[in-house]
C-alpha cells in the first residue's frame, strides 16, 4: 500500500514537472519576444545592431544575448539540484532550457544558416516563422521592425511564395 502511495505521488509530480516544463518554454516565447523588441531593439541596440547588419563574421556582438539569457537556466539548475533539490524549479529550468535549444536551431541554424541544415520538406509553420524573421530583418535599424517572435508568427506573416533565402549574408 505503501508503495502505490509513493508510486503516484511519484506520477503526480511527474505530470506537474511536465506541464511546469511546458509552460515555461510556452511563456519563454513571450519573454523573448518582450526582450526582442524592448531590451535588443531598445537600450541594448549596441549589441543587437551586430545582428542586423550584413557582415562575414562567426560571431556577432549580439551573441552576447545567448549567454546573458542562459544565466538565469544555469543558476535554476544549480541551486534546484545542487543547493536545494527542488523538482519544480528544475522543471522551470528545463523548460527554459529547451526553449533555448529550440530557438537555436530555429534562429541559429534554419533561418541564419550558421550551420548549413534545412529541412527538406518545410510545414506552413515553419515556412510562416521564417518568413516573419525574414520580414524582421529587412529592416537594418532598431526602428520599423516588425515580426519580434521566434517560435510564433501570426498568419499575416504565411508566404504565399516561400523561398529560403540561400546565404547567411542574405537573412541579415
Amino acid at each position: 500500500m505503501l508503495f502505490l502511495t509513493i508510486a503516484a505521488m511519484d506520477l503526480l509530480t511527474l505530470i506537474l514537472c511536465s506541464l511546469i516544463a511546458t509552460g515555461t518554454f510556452l511563456l519563454w516565447e513571450f519573454v523573448a519576444w518582450f526582450s526582442h523588441k524592448y531590451v535588443m531593439h531598445g537600450f541594448l541596440w549596441r549589441w543587437h545592431k551586430s545582428h542586423h547588419t550584413v557582415h562575414g563574421h562567426v560571431l556577432e556582438r549580439n551573441d552576447l544575448f545567448a549567454l546573458v539569457f542562459s544565466l538565469p537556466c544555469i543558476g535554476l539548475f544549480y541551486y534546484a539540484s545542487q543547493v536545494v533539490y527542488n523538482p519544480y524549479l528544475l522543471a522551470v529550468a528545463t523548460g527554459i532550457f529547451c526553449y533555448g535549444l529550440f530557438y537555436l536551431v530555429f534562429h541559429d541554424i534554419l533561418v541564419h544558416q550558421r550551420i548549413r541544415w534545412r529541412p527538406e520538406k518545410r510545414s506552413k509553420y515553419l515556412q510562416r516563422i521564417i518568413h516573419a524573421h525574414y520580414i524582421h530583418h529587412s529592416k537594418h535599424s532598431r526602428e520599423g521592425c516588425e515580426a519580434f517572435g521566434f517560435l510564433i508568427a501570426p498568419k499575416k506573416y504565411e508566404p504565399e511564395n516561400f523561398t529560403y533565402k540561400q546565404e547567411r549574408q542574405e537573412t541579415q
